[in-house]
């Protein structure tokens, strides 16, 4: 945990941003696997950790808005819970560590809840993503259910994003931390994309490497051959010489904040003609990108730069034509680049993505297109110094999206239809770096991980077993 100052201050700014009544916040229960005593790995609500910073079942916060009070709620472990999870921290330690104002038992929450309801006392929320929490905020003020999602409190939600979006120097050493780890794995995964091996060999030793770090991966690896897919879990291909195959993997720190890197590599450690050209597009497009953020500018501005540059790198192999401005205007780029240029990172990989992706990424300036491709763009609005994003240029060959197009007749304009169907079974390529928006510019985070042509077969030259 960082200092109880850092956490008080951070509650201090919610009771500054929302005025009046209280702010409810819930940490997560363990999530049951198939049994209830088989349990998936505990990860923590990202928001209970930024403003209580306490990593452990059972909890919740309470924040009276009028009276500056900052509660936790939680239990003291029984000698059941000693026997089968050994012994835990109090309650009351644990609220010192967050610097809280009082510390109750956890059943008093809903008794507190129902006083204010009765008292018509505003209780803010944010919206649940998960089923058991959404049944405690039905249970706790009185709420159906199915209104839970929609009667969360959009005061909270923007006061929140307001919050994350800005990192301190102390969440971005621990991204850092985390992205240095991401390196390791990364380096790794090149060392070992050899013929004969398989994705899963590989995928193991990845998410391996982070936990021996001491945590979990920041989400389930990516790894394939098929990277025509654009989040691909299925591990189950033999690498051949001819493959690209994509790994888009990250790790948590011991506080939970989040990597998120991808690099694509050519199986058996030489990029062949045809790969080296798409490479070096995409390399270009992210390049261009890491140059030109800097705070004022707007994502999409910038999205929409990377867009021109690969419609310009797949004009000059043949592949698109025309005016690469007016295609990309017109979205027939899309065809190649489907998704958004990057997001936002933090205490999650898509950095409060649970509050919803127009609160983070949008506001009353820029509005989320409908275009295809554009749509999917998860941060448009102007960056600020302190946010943290990731830049994840890419070029696939999605052979349905290429057969749905051409049989539609769809930008005929600026697609060479015959050409795109010699390539469709290249599969993709994304390289993705996590990066500062600093005062006068940006800052890629970490250690540098391998990403020129040069670099990556210079790693690759040195494979290791698996």
């Amino acid at each position: 945990m960082f200092k109880p100052d850092v956490y008080k201050q951070r509650r201090k700014k919610l009771v500054k941003d929302l005025g009046s009544g209280l702010v409810l916040l819930p940490g997560n229960e363990d999530a049951p696997m198939n049994y209830r005593a088989n349990t998936y790995h505990f990860r923590q609500d990202s928001s209970f950790l930024y403003f209580f910073g306490i990593d452990q079942q059972g909890l919740a916060g309470l924040i009276d808005l009028d009276d500056d009070q900052h509660m936790l709620f939680g239990n003291d472990a029984g000698i059941d819970d000693i026997i089968w999870m050994g012994p835990r921290p109090s309650i009351l330690s644990l609220g010192e560590r967050a610097g809280t104002d009082k510390c109750f038992p956890y059943n008093d929450l809903g008794k507190i809840l129902k006083q204010a309801i009765a008292s018509k006392r505003k209780v803010h929320y944010l919206p649940p993503y998960r089923e058991e929490r959404m049944l405690r905020i039905e249970a706790w003020l009185g709420i159906h259910h199915t209104e839970v999602t929609r009667r969360a409190s959009p005061e909270l939600i923007k006061a929140v994003v307001d919050q994350r979006s800005v990192k301190s120097e102390e969440e971005i050493t621990e991204i850092d931390k985390a992205v240095n780890v991401a390196c390791e794995m990364h380096t790794t995964a090149m060392k070992m994309a050899m013929p004969g091996v398989y994705e899963r060999e590989i995928a193991g030793r990845v998410e391996g490497i982070s936990l021996a770090h001491g945590n979990p991966v920041s989400f389930p690896v990516i790894l394939s051959v098929q990277g025509q897919t654009l989040h691909n879990h299925y591990h189950g291909n033999m690498l051949k010489k001819g493959h690209i195959m994509v790994t888009d993997a990250g790790s948590e720190t011991s506080m939970r904040y989040a990597s998120d890197i991808t690099r694509s590599v050519p199986v058996g450690g030489k990029f062949l003609p045809e790969q080296r050209d798409i490479y070096e597009i995409v390399l270009s497009a992210l390049q261009a990108s890491i140059d030109t953020i800097k705070p004022g500018i707007p994502y999409r501005d910038i999205h929409l730069k990377v867009a021109g540059i690969i419609a310009q790198g797949l004009k000059d192999i043949g592949i698109m034509k025309g005016d690469p401005s007016e295609a990309v205007h017109n979205g027939a780029h899309a065809l190649f680049f489907p998704h958004g240029l990057g997001h936002m990172l933090g205490l999650d990989a898509h950095d409060m993505e649970d509050l919803g992706e127009n609160h983070v990424g949008y506001d009353d300036e820029i509005k989320r297109s409908d275009q295809f491709g554009l749509a999917f763009l998860r941060l448009g609005r102007r960056l600020q110094k302190g946010f943290v994003i990731t830049s994840e240029p890419g070029i696939y060959f999605i052979p349905a999206l290429i057969d749905k197009w051409s049989s539609e007749g769809k930008f005929k304009d600026f697609i060479n239809y015959n050409i795109a169907e010699s390539w469709k079974s290249f599969g993709g390529i994304r390289i993705e770096d996590d990066i500062l928006v600093t005062s006068d510019g940006c800052r890629v985070l970490g250690k540098p991980i391998p990403k020129t042509v040069a670099e990556i077969e210079h790693t690759m030259s040195s494979p290791v077993s698996s």
